[in-house]
């Protein structure tokens, strides 16, 4: 089963937070995690095409994905979506941004869209918001209150060593293994109609 994590990142701080989302999926026995930056050069396109799961991850700048990762979105019009190659692999998205809300939903939304657009399978946080009541804190999981993908949250005075704080990254790992998982029942699912087709 192979797990691709395909991320643009400015000033390091979304690169955490996908070496955190790599570190949920590789949990998960038998997953095969790839780190994709977008800023190395040229896309691995033949790796994305055999990948059984996709997470998209992008900071978000004046409410949007960055325009790296925006021109991987328009490349891959030509390298994938005509042909339809990526679909129904299980699709996931994140995303960082200096302010605690900074429009990081359109960011989400962005990804979505696209996903659906290649014919993907969409997973969402199937997490309750945390930090929302009394007795919550920053150290709450899912602390932006996020269920259509991963928010995180740095500050623009603190280098990626510091921030985003841990429970954003323990919450993107969460999103990672969930993928994974939901990939593994797919990939599963996939290997047993094989079987009984040649069976039969």
């Amino acid at each position: 089963m192979l797990i691709s994590v395909v991320y643009d990142s400015g000033y390091g701080h979304t690169a955490r937070v996908a070496r955190a989302v790599a570190e949920g999926a590789g949990e998960v026995v038998g997953a095969d995690v790839k780190l994709i930056a977008v800023a190395d050069g040229e896309m691995d396109w033949d790796t994305l095409e055999k990948s059984d799961a996709i997470i998209f991850g992008s900071p978000t700048y004046n409410g949007m994905i960055s325009a790296r990762f925006k021109q991987f979105f328009e490349d891959s019009t030509r390298r994938a979506w005509f042909d339809l190659k990526w679909r129904n692999k299980i699709a996931a998205g994140f995303t960082n941004s200096g302010a605690q809300h900074g429009d990081k939903l359109n960011s989400l939304v962005s990804m979505a869209l696209f996903a659906a657009q290649h014919g993907m399978i969409w997973v969402g946080l199937d997490m309750m918001p945390g930090n929302s009541s009394s007795t919550g804190s920053e150290s709450d999981l899912n602390r932006h209150g996020s269920w259509l993908g991963v928010m995180t949250q740095s500050n623009n005075d603190q280098s990626a060593d510091i921030t985003p704080m841990r429970s954003d990254l323990e919450t993107a790992c969460y999103l990672g293994k969930r993928v994974s998982l939901t990939a593994s029942r797919f990939v599963g699912s996939r290997y047993t109609h094989n079987q009984s087709n040649k069976d039969s």
